[in-house]
């Protein structure tokens, strides 16, 4: 049957699929006789079926992904590899290029021109991977004028900016945007910002000045400090861009939105804060590719990850997940599920709100549903025949007993709660209204994690240790262990530190620790215990990584309190 379809033209495939009637075909074939056109263009031009429809078929015809080019933003590094005489005569648009992996994506309509291709490669050697994604025709030719056209590099936008007049007045309306620099100023922020990582993008106003900062690897650094001119244009390009009121200006604000930066879907939360100075502008950077991770790419040490498989095998019961905020709590659970996420099971979430939106699940943004909370929304789930729930927060009463209560009913619920660590959670439970005889028997584990920065695999420098940090280190034998140091070189940037890891300490429940928990017994007692059944700390398993090299004391020692760990 796939063999057929793809021997099938176009014009044949969208009358078998019904989006255009055969008269419409016939008159498209006609037109096509009097110039030589091809036959999709010419559908598109005579309104008979959109753009978007012809690319998606054809797409699925030929088994390749396909992308809408409206939602592209160029990437200047690829531009500069394709020469523009060269993409408009192979027709071949460049949109993406990775430094890292050295792969070069490209957009064309016409994917089995393999002279092309080669052409291609020749051009740009055999160390550079080029992947191709389908684009429609008339997308592509259109494009090409507008991406080679204008500047795209930051700092040749600015002097662009400098040089010229900007009506702000003007950036909401319609028209060719890339004729406004501001425009393409966000843009090429949006994707260095992509590119080099960052989780946030900061535009924070001062009394002369924007100061642009990203965050990277959970550390705020300052990229780009613009003069206050500057300022209203971004902000409302930002705030056009996700749908925001342009004319509020001392109430905040929230507004998403998505783009295809690097090659791949990008999404991102906007938020906006008055300040004495402006408007304080933060921008989320949600890119699924780089945040849902399979367990086994989550550089976990092999006990770790099979303690947790552990847990994912209970069929019932809650799975908590603690942690400060910014510690990747909702990574971790998104992580897990993505273990168990097939068509086997039905997983339903209740986030506030949506971060990661993920295949076969179903998933509810609590501050965007009327009259629903947690609790609310818990009780609604239990009647579309869940098998896996995940609840995004337990901040009361109300939403605990019905998470409890979804677990007692044979559910497996995945939830986070705010605690310093694993055995905290027991005390916040209780506290928060749940009885200890609830409490034994339904928890499957509770997980406590940090992120701390890795250090850089190409300049990390072992050194002897300190007295004072061999005694945090402890008596390891024999042998003097070493530690390492940040560097610092051009493949980290260098900071030395590339990438973060999460540090995790796992208190897997068993019968003997439930008992202890319905007796009440005191934090000490309960420690004792789990500590007795290879219970592993927050701070040794830390301690672990910087001895095994991943990371360094100084780090470790930053998001995790070393002082008491044998308490």
């Amino acid at each position: 049957m796939a063999e057929q379809r793809k021997k099938l033209r176009l014009g044949d495939l969208l009358v078998q699929q019904g989006l255009i009637t055969p008269d419409q075909l016939a008159i498209a074939l006609a037109e096509q006789r009097n110039n030589n056109v091809p036959i999709g263009r010419l559908l598109v031009r005579l309104g008979f079926v959109t753009e978007t429809a012809i690319r998606d078929i054809m797409s699925r015809t030929i088994g390749q992904e396909s992308i809408d080019l409206s939602q592209v933003v160029a990437d200047a590094e690829a531009l500069k590899l394709v020469p523009q005489e060269f993409a408009r005569r192979n027709r071949v648009m460049p949109i993406a290029y990775d430094p890292a992996d050295r792969v070069l994506t490209v957009a064309t309509p016409e994917i089995f021109n393999v002279v092309a291709m080669d052409q291609l490669r020749a051009m740009l050697g055999p160390e550079v991977e080029i992947k191709t994604q389908f684009a429609s025709e008339d997308q592509l030719e259109n494009y090409i004028d507008q991406f080679y056209g204008y500047e795209l590099s930051v700092d040749g936008i600015l002097h662009e900016i400098e040089t010229g007049e900007i009506d702000y007045e003007s950036l909401p309306s319609g028209g060719d945007e890339y004729t406004q620099p501001i425009v393409r100023l966000v843009n090429s922020l949006l994707v260095d910002a992509v590119k080099r990582g960052a989780s946030d993008i900061h535009f924070e106003p001062e009394y002369a000045f924007m100061r642009i900062r990203y965050r990277i690897d959970g550390v705020l650094e300052t990229v780009r400090s613009l003069h206050k001119s500057y300022m209203p244009g971004i902000t409302v390009r930002l705030k056009v861009m996700s749908d925001m009121n342009i004319a509020e200006t001392r109430a905040p604000q929230d507004g998403r939105l998505s783009l295809t930066l690097n090659g791949r879907p990008i999404d991102f939360r906007l938020s906006t804060q008055p300040t004495i100075y402006g408007e304080n502008v933060v921008v989320r950077v949600l890119d699924r590719e780089k945040s849902i991770l399979s367990l086994e790419r989550m550089n976990l040490p092999a006990g770790t990850l099979a303690r947790l498989k552990l847990m994912l095998a209970r069929p019932e019961g809650i799975l908590v997940v603690t942690g400060p905020t910014g510690s990747g709590k909702t990574t971790t659970l998104y992580s897990l599920l993505a273990q168990v996420n097939d068509e086997t099971v039905n997983i339903m979430t209740l986030e506030d709100p949506v971060e990661y939106p993920v295949t076969l699940m179903r998933q509810t943004s609590i501050n965007e549903v009327a009259r629903m909370d947690f609790a609310g929304g818990i009780r609604s789930i239990m009647r579309q025949d869940p098998d896996i729930i995940l609840v995004g927060e337990i901040r009361d009463k109300e939403t605990a007993e019905m998470a409890f209560r979804a677990a007692m009913t044979g559910h497996q619920v995945f939830t986070t709660l705010h605690t310093n660590s694993a055995l905290g959670a027991f005390p916040r439970l209780l506290d928060i209204g749940i009885q200890p005889y609830i409490l034994a028997g339904n928890i499957i584990g509770v997980i406590a994690q940090r992120l701390v920065r890795m250090l850089c695999p190409h300049c990390k420098e072992a050194y002897a240790p300190s007295p004072e940090e061999l005694a945090l280190i402890g008596d390891r034998g024999d042998a003097l262990p070493s530690l390492y140091r940040a560097v610092g070189c051009r493949q980290c940037n260098n900071k030395g530190y590339k990438g973060r890891t999460a540090i995790m300490e796992l208190l897997v429940m068993d019968s003997d620790l439930d008992e202890l928990v319905a007796r009440h017994v005191t934090g000490q007692e309960l420690r004792a215990a789990a500590l007795a059944r290879d219970f592993r700390p927050l701070a040794l398993e830390g301690l672990r990584r910087a001895v095994d090299g991943a990371t360094t004391l100084t780090e470790v020692a930053r998001s995790i309190d070393l002082t008491g760990r044998y308490g």
